[in-house]
């Protein structure tokens, strides 16, 4: 039988507010919940109490995990600490946040690769809209460029979730939150387009919910999507590895490009924290001068 310790009761208490009270994804919180696994078994080997921690402690802990974690994923770690001491201050279990003072490294982030609009237009064009696979391929493209739909939010959308007349669609995104997300005319047509022809072929046997089906008539998966995306960005001579995250990155770039306002591209991401969705206004910047550079007669 494992023995029960008691920082490990603290550790369930704590993994248990950010499922229930923070509404947190699954991914999210095990990735907390292995962070601290590893916090606490370093402690114990110690003989310390994570109630009694010392910044000695801390540091001799991420001093150990440096040598074998990238800067990302240490940074990472002192995250996930600073929140589970946060918590236990909140409830009463210790006084003073012991980690509150120790700043978090700021790390570079990869600015998001995203299409041109030439090239989105051309890959959008590549369906061949006269088989049924087509209709609904090219359905699929505009409604991620449309709409900037995660790739788990796409093949997840239900027929209950879309409502034409009204030209929106109702998706639930991380941590269980719903949002609305208002479709352009191009992604409307080519969704009427594939329902009425295209879609009653494919359900074929049994009766599925899902809007996106595959050639047997299932539920599209995450694999057979990324599989057309990148057979259609090939013929569309897009050299580059394309996703449906691409397209995501490009929905929001376009946007911002456009004139949009940064709080209504963080609210059709579905994106918690504004900081996430700056992102793109950086991306945007780097566009900007390429294109000044490229075509300003004194560059």
């Amino acid at each position: 039988m494992t023995k029960a310790y008691p920082e490990d009761e603290l550790l369930d208490q704590f993994i248990d507010h950010l499922r229930v009270e923070r509404g947190l994804a699954t991914n999210t919180i095990l990735a907390y919940n292995h962070d601290l696994v590893d916090f606490l078994d370093f402690l114990r080997r110690r003989g310390v109490s994570p109630i009694q921690i010392s910044q000695h402690d801390l540091l001799s802990f991420l001093g150990e995990k440096k040598t074998h974690l990238s800067p990302r994923s240490l940074a990472r770690n002192l995250v996930s600490i600073r929140m589970f001491y946060r918590f236990l201050v909140s409830e009463g279990r210790i006084a003073v946040n012991p980690v509150r003072l120790m700043a978090i490294p700021k790390l570079y982030r990869h600015l998001p690769d995203v299409l041109s609009r030439d090239e989105a237009e051309t890959l959008l064009l590549q369906p061949d809209t006269t088989t049924m696979a087509g209709k609904r391929d090219r359905a699929i493209l505009e409604l991620l460029y449309a709409t900037g739909l995660r790739v788990t939010e796409l093949i997840g959308l239900r027929m209950t979730n879309i409502n034409l007349e009204a030209g929106y669609i109702r998706t639930m995104g991380k941590g269980a939150k719903e949002r609305i997300i208002p479709m352009g005319t191009k992604a409307i047509d080519s969704l009427k387009e594939y329902l009425a022809n295209s879609r009653p072929s494919l359900l074929k046997r049994g009766e599925f919910p899902h809007v996106f089906l595959n050639s047997r008539g299932r539920p599209m998966t995450r694999q057979g999507l990324w599989k057309i995306i990148r057979n259609y960005a090939l013929k569309a001579g897009i050299a580059r590895t394309v996703t449906p995250h691409t397209l995501r990155h490009s929905f929001a770039t376009h946007l911002l490009e456009g004139g949009a306002d940064l709080r209504s591209v963080q609210i059709m991401l579905g994106h918690a924290d504004i900081s996430t969705t700056q992102i793109y206004t950086h991306v945007a910047r780097e566009r900007l001068k390429e294109i000044h550079e490229k075509y300003h007669p004194r560059p």
